[in-house]
Parts: C-alpha cells; structure tokens; sequence
C-alpha cells in the first residue's frame, strides 16, 4: 500500500511501500465493540509484519510465531524499550521490564519469588473473602459500574495488601495509573508518571531504611550487579509493579464480564460447572485466551530479515500479544471458545521468554475466583440499557466503565 498522509512518519526508503499500513494502535476501528476483534482485523488483512506511520513510525507482527520470537530473540528484539511510540531517551528505565538478561534476571528474582504459586496459593482466601465482600456490597442495588466497584477494587487491593500499602489509597492510585498508562498523549502520560512518584518516593525511601517482608520492601532492596539498586531505579521498579498491579487484571476483568453479560450460553456453561476445578481451569484460560490486555514493543537491536520486511536497528516493533491466541495458525478455530479446550500454550497474554509476567499465577487464581463466586450470586446479568462502556487501547487496553444490571432474589 502506498503511503498514507504526507502529515504522518515518512516511510524510510528500505520500507517496501507494500508493507506500510495505517494501524493505529490508539485508535483502532472497531475496538469499542470489542478490542480483541479490532486487533485480529489487521491480523487477518495485512501481511505478518508490517510498517505503520502513526505513533513515530513503527513494526508491528501479529501473528503466533513472530510474537514468540520478540519474547525469546532478546538479543535481536531488546526490551530496553517497550512502549510506543518510543520513549524518549533521556526517560528513566522501567526496571526490570526494561532491561535484558542477565541484569533482569536478576532485578525480577524478589518479584517472582513474592508471587511464586505457593504463595498465591496461601492467599486464595483473602482472594475469594473479599471477592463475596465486594459482590454482596452491591448486590441489593441490582446494579453496579463494575470496572471501578469491582473490577479494579478486586486485584487492586489484593496488590496494596502485598505490598503493605492502606486500603484507602486504592481510589487515588486508580487514578494516577489511569492517568499514567491510559491518558491520550505522551506528556498527560508523563504527568501522571510524575504523581505516582509523589506517592511512591517517601514509601521507597521508608522501606529502604526499615525493609519488611512486605512485597514493597523486596524489590526497592534488590541487589543490581550485585549492590543495593539505586534509589532512582528503586523508583522505577517499584512505580512499574505499582501500575501493573492497579491495572492488569482489572481491565481483563472488565472485558471478560461484559463478554459473559451477552453470551449467554458461555455463562450459562461455566455455572453449571462453578465446583469442577478442572474445568473452571480451562475456562478461565479460554477467557484469557479470548481477552487479553498487553500490547508491548521490541526495539531491533541490529538490522535482520522478518518474513521479508527489513527491520533496521535502532527501530520499533509493536508487539500484540492478544493475537497469539487468535492467530487460526497456532490455535484451531480460535474465535469459537471451547472451555474445555486443553489449557496448555493457547495464548501469550502474559508474555513468554525471559519477560513472562511474574504476576500470571495470582492473576489466574483472580480470575477463576472472581468468576465463582459472582456467577453463584449474578447469574443472570446485562449491560444497563442505554449505556455503552468507553475503551482504551494502549499498553493495557480496557474498559473505562461498565453498567451493569441485574435482577435481585428475594432473601430467604
């Protein structure tokens, strides 16, 4: 395809004008309906790696193999940038997510040792506590805005309660990572950024001179090439589990409950099997499978050869992890959710390699908990007529808000 507007990055001349596509990843049509379909159309109609002039011009692959080989090739597909449009260069690091092996083997070690599945297996009760706590406080009304009442409340304050954080905080951090991750432009993003700090630098400071056993502590202690981490990449590291903990699971939640609230069939399945574990496994990862949230970047580190498209070094390339699991390529008939369907290698939504998100196991346990224990007291519920959520596609593509309404049993 030619090139698109001359107001856009002008294509570079190694970029063959046939590989050029208007994607957008901040407006993506179609993807108030549903994001995942929006994503999945580009998939579908363009070639497997392609070249955008949107965003400061960039890579984008969305297809199986190409997504996993960003996630294991870090010595040609570096993670010392993530995000697009490129982060300017004299921006701090986002550690560990922004750094290679060895050094982010060794900066994520706390982190995957806080959240390893034994742990998260001890906080299964916490979890589905404050999972009927939540539902029941809503519940009399016959209707809730769910991202904030439920959604977000959920795994945030799972996070704070980790991480040793109040439980009052929990509104005003929504806030800073909706401003932080999900504002419209870089510097509303940059602002945002700048409010966490505010929040995070006394506690760092405070966990660094009195550390805990709290997850706080753990990581603004770890040890970077052997000494203490820095307190400005103390900073970094804990402001990026921060946001991930405040967002990540919220916007699946979102998205996987306004997906049941108009297939009646999936919901009514999974009801009927809520006390099968085995089952409730691989429904939650078909649900996974079908609604993920992570679209990440790679920057090329030296030039190569992708199916054709010559990516140069020093240039971007747009990972869109949810496509994993929708690419007819890796997964059979992907659109149809089977949940029975063997829950093994279906989906990258938690990224792969080196970089696979440390928090996948008590964002699963999340999931499947959230899912019992709301079908057993809503079993039946619609979107509010009337209203119609509003969607974000960014790093973490969500829902903003969601009418929820349901019919309410008298007590016994």
């Amino acid at each position: 395809m030619a090139d698109i507007d001359p107001g856009l990055t002008k294509r570079p001349d190694h970029v063959p004008p046939e590989l050029v596509v208007d994607f957008d990843l901040f407006n993506l049509p179609g993807a108030q309906d549903d994001i995942q379909l929006a994503m999945r159309a580009y998939q579908q109609n363009s070639p497997d790696v392609f070249w955008t002039p949107r965003n400061g011009g960039h890579w984008v692959v969305t297809r199986a193999d190409d997504i996993a080989r960003m996630h294991q090739d870090w010595q040609h597909f570096s993670n010392d940038s993530y995000l697009i449009p490129k982060k300017p260069p004299e921006l701090p690091k986002e550690l560990p997510l922004e750094c290679d092996p060895p050094r982010h083997t060794e900066l994520r070690k706390p982190l995957a040792t806080a959240l390893m599945p034994k742990v998260v297996y001890e906080l299964e009760d916490k979890i589905r506590a404050l999972a009927i706590e939540l539902i029941e406080g809503v519940y009399a009304r016959g209707s809730c805005e769910f991202v904030d009442e439920i959604g977000q409340a959920l795994p945030v304050t799972i996070f704070l309660d980790l991480a040793n954080l109040p439980r009052k905080d929990r509104h005003y951090l929504q806030t800073l990572a909706h401003e932080a991750v999900h504002s419209p432009t870089q510097e509303l993003r940059f602002a945002g950024y700048a409010k966490v700090y505010d929040y995070l630098a006394p506690v760092i400071r405070e966990r660094r001179a009195h550390p805990g056993d709290d997850l706080m502590s753990k990581i603004v202690n770890v040890t970077d090439g052997g000494e203490l981490i820095s307190e400005a990449n103390a900073f970094s590291y804990a402001s990026l589990v921060l946001l991930g903990g405040l967002d990540t699971v919220a916007s699946l939640l979102g998205l996987v409950i306004r997906f049941l609230a108009r297939e009646d069939g999936i919901r009514r399945e999974i009801i009927a099997h809520l006390d099968d574990e085995e089952f409730m496994r691989s429904a939650s990862e078909e649900l996974m499978r079908r609604h993920g949230v992570a679209v990440t970047a790679r920057l090329v580190v030296e030039d190569i050869n992708l199916k054709g498209a010559p990516l140069k070094a020093d240039e971007m390339v747009c990972v869109l992890h949810p496509l994993s699991g929708l690419d007819e390529r890796f997964i059979a008939d992907p659109l149809t959710l089977n949940l029975r369907r063997p829950p093994v290698n279906t989906h990258t939504i938690f990224s792969g390699g080196p970089h696979v998100c440390p928090g996948s196991v008590l964002a699963r346990r999340e999931l499947k908990i959230f899912l019992q224990e709301w079908l057993r007291r809503i079993p039946e519920f619609d979107v509010a007529p009337g209203t119609a959520p509003s969607t974000t596609t960014a790093a973490v593509c969500c829902l903003h808000n969601l009418q929820l309404v349901w019919p309410v049993r008298p007590a016994h």
